[in-house]
């Protein structure tokens, strides 16, 4: 009896991800495919940067901020050009660009070599990604129009999908790392190429020759989302999120650090991370979307990731002393399943559809740069006491919280039990939105 209830989240998520048209089963099988490639070799970058190549530390955390500033900084521009040129190009230019620039990744011997190809990789999915997430968007509220799918359920699968292959990829670089000694890295390089060029060869035939979105070129686009105040707030809102989720890279292993002596459970931590994503990120969200507004949703997953820095200071130690990194990992990870599909799905409704890989693009864009400013702040905090440093890192979120109360509930919002019974529908605005039952 136990073990049918625990196969029920992977067989379910199975019918899910089975069960999207086949172009956003492609739209989904190229996050996985992207995050599998990218992550066989990001998190062995600054080792082979340091230990391979000799550079100082410091030049290795220019290298990497470099790359972080080429990829989240210039999101608004691979937004923008799919908004002109449709996501097919932009797609294909951002695996040829990520190709080359893995290529000379694993060639590259001296720091202004080494540079342009991290800033190349980091152009790449620039330009990739908000063509993917923008066209995932699209087609979500394309098919809830169509069968009341709610599109939150949607970018849910394609989160999971992305998380998986985040979870794969750094398995995959260490055993080439493990196999190749001194040549390893360039095999992980070697094995994030191949990844790329079977993406690209995937969406030169099957993604749609369809025209740009739109054939004249969107005018007014900033102008558009810098008077939009609805926009605007959601990108403060997601900000707070996304200052939050650093610190899993900032103040969390600190705490790892203090509580073992090292930082060598942190990789467990990681692990338990992406492990929740894939197994409860589409169940959750496919019956949060019928209970949950999208805002109710990103609030109350923004609350969630508040109460994981909160609970840091006042929990146990337990085995190990991970507990409290353990709480803080899985309230987190949490909330991020409520508020990231819930957020992406808002976007459609408060942006021109002229524009909506330029908003795309710049949500991350515009949280990148409060996340470069924040970090710099947090960092400062990471020798305060431990309830001034987790209750300061708790109030962002919260805030975020507060703030997302002053966007729209969200077209596909239901509330509680207000559908009854299998089958039963409901007209919500123009959506036709219908309750599954559990078994479905």
């Amino acid at each position: 009896m136990s073990t049918g209830t625990g196969l029920r989240p992977a067989t379910s998520s199975l019918r899910e991800i089975t069960g999207l048209p086949p172009y956003l089963r492609l739209l989904a099988g190229t996050q996985f495919a992207f995050n599998t490639g990218f992550y066989a070799v990001l998190p062995y970058l600054a080792g082979h940067l340091g230990d391979g190549l000799g550079m100082a530390g410091w030049l290795v955390g220019l290298v990497l901020g470099l790359r972080t500033f080429s990829q989240q900084g210039l999101f608004v521009v691979g937004g923008a050009l799919t908004d002109r040129y449709g996501p097919r190009p932009v797609v294909l230019a951002g695996c040829l660009l990520r190709i080359a620039g893995f290529a000379w990744l694993a060639l590259a011997g001296s720091t202004a070599t080494v540079v342009a190809a991290v800033v190349l990789t980091g152009f790449a999915a620039a330009l990739f990604s908000p063509a993917v997430e923008s066209e995932t968007a699209r087609e979500a509220v394309r098919r809830e129009q169509a069968d009341g799918t709610a599109r939150a359920r949607t970018l849910a699968v394609f989160s999971a999908a992305g998380q998986a292959g985040a979870f794969l990829g750094p398995l995959l670089g260490s055993l080439l790392l493990a196999a190749g000694g001194e040549w390893g890295f360039r095999a992980a390089c070697a094995a994030g190429v191949a990844v790329f060029v079977a993406v690209l060869a995937g969406h030169a035939v099957l993604m749609p020759r369809r025209a740009a979105v739109h054939r004249e070129r969107p005018r007014g686009g900033v102008r558009h989302l810098a008077r939009n105040p609805r926009f605007l707030v959601l990108c403060l809102t997601y900000s707070t999120w996304l200052l939050a989720y650093n610190q899993l890279y900032l103040a969390l292993p600190a705490e790892v650090e203090r509580a073992t002596g090292s930082q060598a459970a942190l990789g467990w931590l990681f692990a338990l991370s992406s492990l929740l994503v894939v197994t409860a990120q589409i169940p959750l969200t496919r019956h949060a979307a019928v209970r949950l507004a999208p805002r109710t949703a990103l609030a109350g997953g923004l609350a969630l990731v508040a109460a994981g820095f909160a609970l840091v200071p006042v929990t146990p130690g337990g085995p190990g002393g991970l507990l409290p990194g353990a709480v803080l990992v899985t309230l987190l990870t949490c909330g991020q399943m409520l508020l990231v599909p819930a957020a992406r799905g808002l976007v459609p409704d408060l942006v021109d559809g002229r524009h909506l890989g330029l908003a795309t693009g710049a949500l991350s864009s515009v949280s990148g740069l409060a996340v470069l400013g924040g970090s710099a702040a947090s960092g400062l905090l990471l020798q305060a006491p431990a309830p001034v440093l987790w209750g300061a890192l708790a109030a962002v979120p919260l805030a975020g919280a507060v703030a997302a109360r002053l966007l729209p509930s969200g077209r596909a919002a239901v509330r509680r039990g207000a559908l009854r019974g299998r089958g039963e529908q409901r007209t919500v605005g123009t959506i036709r939105i219908r309750r599954h039952s559990r078994d479905e």
